[in-house]
């Protein structure tokens, strides 16, 4: 495992996963929402989003953490594993809640933009939480569909479906 794509719905701990797993694999912890966000809440042109996404892939050891639709082909296309944190929304939505409510208390600098989560990103129109609830069965779905494509046999593909099963799998991980 020298490159790892890792995916699962918002909130579900990509970022968190991929913070764990860089030191322990040397790799790069590239962030997909860092190449992709600029300063008040405005995304990059799509052309200097694949750029970056580009460059950032090109090493030799990486994790990127991130669902991108526009950049699947590159990211995926590079990896040589994909990480799955396929969790049920209950536990993604309390997670997502706790995360942002400590984001929006903080005012945590977000991927070193100026970006901060505010109370809105947690109960109105543009809620981070609705979000979660309206693409969690899509993603799933999409994912699905998307690790059996044929452009991406290559991966080895690793489904966790519970934090137990992650921690197992780290523990697999370790024990090589």
């Amino acid at each position: 495992m020298r490159r790892i794509a890792i995916v699962g719905t918002t909130g579900s701990g990509k970022s968190v996963l991929a913070e764990r797993l860089a030191p322990r694999l040397k790799a790069e912890h590239i962030e997909l929402d860092a190449l992709f966000w600029t300063a008040g809440w405005r995304p990059v042109l799509a052309e200097l989003f694949r750029q970056r996404v580009e460059a950032a892939t090109s090493a030799e050891r990486w994790i990127v953490a991130g669902n991108y639709g526009q950049v699947r082909d590159l990211v995926w296309g590079r990896a040589d594993t994909l990480v799955w944190l396929d969790y049920d929304l209950p536990l993604v939505l309390r997670r997502l809640a706790l995360r942002t409510v400590r984001r929006v208390v903080t005012r945590e600098n977000l991927w070193n933009t100026g970006n901060r989560e505010s109370i809105g990103s947690v109960v109105g129109k543009q809620s981070i939480l609705r979000h979660a609830l309206r693409t969690h069965r899509s993603n799933r779905a999409r994912f699905a569909a998307d690790a059996a494509d044929p452009r991406y046999g290559h991966l080895q593909v690793h489904r966790l479906e519970s934090p137990r099963a992650l921690e197992r799998w780290i523990d697999r991980l370790e024990a090589r």
